[in-house]
Parts: C-alpha cells; sequence; structure tokens
C-alpha cells in the first residue's frame, strides 16, 4: 500500500487508545485509502466505439478507461466517463469497431527485418525476372558481400528449381545464398558453394539434401534443410548494429502497427533475445515480444532462468523450438507415403529423432515451454507421440505443448490434439498459398485434412493463428480472410480451397487473440478486454461481422494501442 501522511499522523495518537477501538480504525483507515485508490481517475479513456471484448457470450460496450496500461472499466461512455478526472485524456473511437490487440503466434522477426534490406524475389514469376533481380541488387556491392534474402517461389514459375547458372554470371565474386520463401532450401551461386566447399563429391548431410544435375553430378545450388547449414558455416554473423537495424522497421516505424499486431511470439535464437534485450532496455519495443530460443540450447536457457528471470509484460522468454521435418514446397516434409510429383522421396527428418526426443523430454522436465515444427503426416504423429510419452515421464503439469504448422494430418491425428492438450499452431495463409499446387504434390485424398482447421476445433483442440512472417504476410486480416474463405491467392477455388475446413469469423478472431495468449502463456494479462488486463486493441474501419468474408482483406486498421499508448497512427 501507498504511504500516506494522514495516516502516519492519525496512527500516532494509536498507542493512546484501546486495542480493539487501534484495530477499527486501522481497519477503516484501509479500506478506506484502497477504496481512494479503486477511484482514482483514468489517464486516457476511449469512448464511442463498437467493441468486442472477446469474453465468450459478452455484449459488445462501448467504452473502456486506462490506468496504468491496463483495463480499469469496460462498460457504455456514460459508465467510463464516471470515472474521467481533470487530467485524463478522452480520446474518440467515432464508432469504430474494435477488438483485442492482434498476436501473431508465429514470426521470425529480426531475420525478417533483415530481408527487408536483401533481394525481393517473393513475386518474381519467371526464371529471367529472378535473375534480373539478383543482378540489379548485386550491381554496385563491393567485391565478396554477400547477398541473401530472396524468399522465392519456384511454383510461380512451373516447378523447376532454380540453378546456379542463372545467377552466376550476375553476381561474379558476391557469394548468394537466397532462401526459397518457406526457408527450408535456398540457391548459392559458384562462389559460394567454393566458400563452403560444396561438391559433386560431398556427401548429403543427415537431414538434408544436395541437390545435383542428374548428368554430370555437380551441384546445381540448391540446399534442403540440413544442408544449408553447410553454409551457413562460412557466413559471416551480423553485427549487433546490423541485428538492431533489422529489429527496427518492425518496431519503430509504422508498418507493423497499422497491421494491429500487439504481440508476436517470435522463433529466433539468441541472438535475436539479445536483440529484443537491448531495445527494451531502450524502451524502444513498440510491441510485446515472447521470444524463443533453439531447444538445443534449453541448458543455456534453463540456466539463464534461474539468473535472469522470464522477463516482463513487454518482453518474455522461458520457451524452446525444435524440427521434426521440412516444408511441403521444398518437399521435404515428412510423411508415411512418397511425393505423389517427387516419388523418389517421402520428405526428411532435419533432427535425428532420439535426439530430439532427448530434447523435448529435458527441456519439459526443466519447466521450459516446448514448440516444435512439425508439416508432414508422419512427422506429426511422430511428435503427438513423443509428447504424450514425455507428460507420463514427467508428470501432470500446465505445459502447453505446441506443434507448429500442424499442417498435414491423419484422421488419428486431429483427434490427439485436443486429448493430449497439444496446441496445433498454424498459420492460415499458407492455407490459400499452398492450395494453388499441394494437390500435385500429395493428391486428392491426403489434401483432405491439410490445414484442418474446422476439425481441429470441433475436436476441441486449442487452434492457434499467425503468420509465420516473411514466410506469409504478416497482415493478421489477411490470415482472416483466408481461414474464413480458403479462397486461394491464384483466384481458382472462388468457393474454397477444402472449403469444409472454413471456420466461423469469431472462431478466427479468437485464434488471433485468445487462443493465441493462451498459447504463449498470457492469457491473465492479455487476449480479451477485461478490467486487469493490458489494454492492448486495434480499432477497424469496418466491423467484420457485418461484411462479406470476401472483403475482409479490404478492411484496414485505424487504431493500435498498446498498454493504453495509442502506437498507430503516431501522434
Amino acid at each position: 500500500m501507498e504511504h500516506y501522511p494522514i495516516m502516519k499522523t492519525i496512527t500516532d495518537y494509536l498507542p493512546n487508545l484501546g486495542p480493539l477501538v487501534r484495530i477499527v480504525i486501522v481497519v477503516l483507515l484501509t479500506l478506506g485509502i484502497e477504496g481512494c485508490g479503486r477511484g482514482r481517475a483514468p489517464d486516457t479513456v476511449f469512448i464511442g466505439g463498437d467493441i468486442w471484448t472477446g469474453v465468450s457470450g459478452a455484449p459488445r460496450v462501448q467504452a473502456l478507461a486506462v490506468r496504468h496500461g491496463e483495463i480499469l472499466r469496460v462498460g457504455s461512455d456514460r459508465d467510463v466517463l464516471a470515472l474521467k478526472g481533470p487530467g485524463t485524456q478522452v480520446v474518440p473511437l467515432k464508432g469504430r469497431f474494435v477488438v483485442p490487440g492482434f498476436i501473431d503466434n508465429h514470426t521470425h522477426f529480426i531475420p525478417g527485418g533483415r530481408q527487408l534490406a536483401s533481394v525481393d524475389l517473393r513475386n518474381a514469376a519467371s526464371r529471367e525476372e529472378f535473375a534480373r533481380r539478383v543482378g540489379r541488387f548485386a550491381r554496385g556491392l563491393p567485391a565478396g558481400r554477400w547477398i541473401t534474402g530472396g524468399d522465392w517461389d519456384h511454383e510461380l514459375w512451373g516447378g523447376a528449381l532454380p540453378h546456379r547458372d542463372w545467377i552466376d554470371e550476375a553476381t561474379g565474386d558476391n557469394p548468394v545464398f537466397i532462401s526459397r520463401l518457406d526457408g527450408h532450401m535456398a540457391l548459392a551461386n559458384s562462389p559460394a558453394l567454393k566458400l563452403a566447399e560444396i561438391t559433386a563429391a560431398t556427401p548429403d548431410p543427415e537431414g538434408g539434401a544436395i541437390v545435383r544435375d542428374p548428368d554430370s553430378g555437380q551441384p546445381t545450388g540448391i540446399l534442403k534443410d540440413e544442408a544449408m547449414t553447410l553454409m551457413y558455416a562460412v557466413m559471416p554473423d551480423p553485427s549487433e548494429q546490423e541485428l538492431d537495424e533489422a529489429r527496427a522497421p518492425f518496431t519503430e516505424d509504422r508498418r507493423q502497427k497499422s497491421l494491429g499486431v500487439t504481440q508476436i511470439i517470435d522463433m529466433g535464437d539468441w541472438g535475436d533475445l539479445a536483440t529484443y534485450r537491448r531495445a527494451a532496455h531502450q524502451g524502444a519495443l513498440k510491441q510485446r515480444v515472447y521470444a524463443l530460443v533453439p531447444i538445443s540450447t534449453w541448458e543455456q536457457l534453463r540456466d539463464f532462468i534461474a539468473t535472469e528471470g522470464r522477463g516482463d509484460d513487454w518482453l518474455r522468454w522461458g520457451g524452446v523450438k525444435g524440427f521434426v521435418d521440412g516444408s511441403l514446397g521444398s518437399t521435404t516434409a515428412w510423411f508415411y507415403d512418397p511425393y505423389d510429383d517427387a516419388p523418389e522421396t517421402s520428405g526428411l527428418m532435419v533432427t535425428d529423432t532420439a535426439q530430439l526426443h532427448t530434447w523435448i523430454q529435458a527441456a519439459d522436465e526443466a519447466g521450459l515451454h516446448v514448440a516444435v515444427h512439425a508439416i508432414g503426416d508422419r512427422a506429426n504423429d511422430w511428435l503427438l507421440q513423443v509428447y504424450a510419452a514425455v507428460a507420463r515421464r514427467n508428470g501432470l503439469r500446465d505445459r502447453r505443448f505446441r506443434i507448429e504448422h500442424a499442417q498435414h494430418l491423419t484422421r488419428e491425428a486431429i483427434g490427439r490434439f485436443g486429448a493430449q492438450g497439444v496446441i496445433p499452431a498454424m498459420q492460415p495463409y499458407h492455407a490459400i498459398d499452398d492450395g494453388r499446387w499441394a494437390e500435385k504434390r500429395i493428391g486428392p485424398e491426403r489434401i483432405r485434412t491439410t490445414y484442418a482447421f474446422r476439425s481441429l476445433l470441433d475436436q476441441e483442440a486449442g487452434l492457434s493463428f499467425g503468420s509465420d512472417w516473411t514466410v506469409a504476410p504478416l497482415n493478421p486480416l489477411e490470415g482472416i480472410y483466408a481461414a474464413v474463405t480458403r479462397r486461394t491467392i491464384d483466384g481458382r477455388n472462388p468457393g474454397g480451397w477444402v472449403p469444409e475446413e472454413r471456420i466461423t469469423l469469431e472462431e478466427a478472431l479468437r485464434c488471433y487473440t485468445v487462443n493465441n495468449a493462451y498459447a504463449g502463456f498470457f492469457e491473465r494479462q492479455s487476449g480479451t478486454l477485461e478490467v486487469g488486463k493490458l489494454a492492448d486493441f486495434v480499432a477497424l474501419s469496418q466491423d467484420l461481422f457485418t461484411i462479406d468474408p470476401v472483403e475482409i482483406q479490404s478492411v484496414e486498421v485505424v487504431l493500435t494501442v498498446v498498454g493504453g499508448r495509442v502506437m498507430y497512427p503516431a501522434q
């Protein structure tokens, strides 16, 4: 309780009073002072809105009162304005539709920031355009400077993988290592291959593949999953300045805040966590971050928590991320059956399964939050089995195991998520992107349980949504559109791709707010707009419940508030 002079003045006389009288006076004073505390005026009131609080069954309200970053009252304009004091700021919401701040369940924020300053191949739709963009970026670079980034999608030009011959002449002495958009394979040019000493004689590493010319046996430049580590070993590490510069675009300017993302769950490494900590120390974070680190470093995280704790409401840590397999687009997701368009493979286990099982068990026993990437049906089944075994061995606790992506599931697996309390941490935009070509990869039967949003919710799984940025757009409204419509981005599925897996608008909103808060152990502070929770919310240009779902993509964020502070538009 705060110190009040009046309390000391009166208590000076208490020794002269009887014991019962002293007790009564102290109790009355305490209740009175605490009552005054509850009645203190808010810093800001937001009035005149149409607010969906995210609380199940609750009606919409008009206004919110905020004090010290937390919600003090939720209700009508009259109720909230009754708290107004002389210093209270009044922010009119002008009838806008308001929802809790969007939480993204899976980002790669720092690498994404670096990508903004690298060559962009995301929409390169031909071999010629691919080569032209790389060559244009290379012009004027100092000799020896690495060219990274990319985010290319070979499906845009028919499915042929790029080759180092496409870019060698244009890039000269500059090493190149540019990734496919899913991050599970990348193209190296000849100088980069030389630096990494990758030749026809280099064996495929465990969990990876070096793509080779079928005639000569020479590397084409394409490295898949663990083969990419051969290149990472010779690439220079980014400096602290470069990492800080990579963070800045989405935490200090309007692009991120104009999307209404008030919190991210970031799948990074120790360098990323150190970058966020520097930003937090400087007061430069403008959205909340839950930062995960590689599961192979679980002991380091355990010891770090012992000395540093788990962070605060702006920056938290305590989770680890691992990998079972690769991706569908790179034909490295681990399936029971071979790929229809690549029958020589059924995917890859990118981590030794015995080692990964050991890490999961040890990290969970240490009280860490475990999240593991699994995309193919066999990868998901294997991981669900391991999670069940670890939970039995380590005993009952609130562990909230996560499977990142959980894209391609067997019918049996769908029911196991809810039964085991495992969170499917999915990214709905992938469904309308991959849906353009997934059937040629895995056929008409396996796609029936791909991105199974409806089926998972019907089996009471705690479905959680995000972007996987930069693999997909960061904008949550595009993810909500994808989940509700499942209309592929090529326009060929106006009724939805595997339409029976569509979900309702309210369900999609909950997956980006309430469910994501739970998926990050943050539901007591965030996810809904209730008294005592953090004042994180966004106002939208239209009411999502009253428009045609196909119009969701055109809705804009007009106001982003984090901790009661208006972050967008800039004040």
